[in-house]
């Protein structure tokens, strides 16, 4: 029995519990950051506002594919994608280990991941709001199911975080 599927490059499993998505979206980052690393590595001569422009304009992207969708993944898993984007910034500025993480984001203007995946969510709502389609609007109406745990849905997005 199938346990894992890809369709249109996002890997679903049986409980979307998005954990096979998020090990594939980091390994492939890492592969991706390996080859930038001569150009936004700590030996880089390119100038700090450049080094957060690759940054925005090919890492970024890759992490946030879907990310409406799986955004609703536990904690753990959002973890790891958290933990890439903290050390990209890390090298990126060239920071000691003693600097947090949110001075590093606070001082180049970067919204933590979480507050990213919220973002993302509040636009697609809004645009569901103004689609065409009646089935597209009803998304997220109506009432919240009865819920017993602690599980997140995609419609909790805009208020999660």
């Amino acid at each position: 029995m199938l346990r894992n599927v890809k369709y249109l490059g996002i890997h679903l499993d049986r409980k979307l519990t998005w954990r096979k998505h998020i090990t594939t979206t980091r390994k492939h980052l890492d592969l991706k950051l390996r080859k930038l690393y001569w150009i936004i590595g700590r030996k880089s001569q390119l100038s700090l506002e450049n080094k957060l422009l690759v940054y925005k304009a090919i890492l970024k992207p890759i992490w946030t594919c879907g990310v409406q969708l799986w955004g609703s993944a536990s904690n753990s898993n959002i973890d790891i994608l958290e933990r890439f984007q903290s050390k990209v910034l890390r090298i990126i500025t060239d920071a000691p280990w003693y600097v947090p993480n949110t001075v590093i984001r606070r001082d180049l203007r970067v919204f933590p991941f979480r507050q990213e995946v919220s973002n993302y969510s509040v636009t697609y709502r809004h645009l569901l709001d103004d689609h065409p389609n009646r089935l597209a609007k009803s998304l997220f109406q109506g009432s919240a199911p009865n819920r017993r745990l602690k599980r997140c849905y995609t419609a909790d997005l805009a208020t999660r975080f």
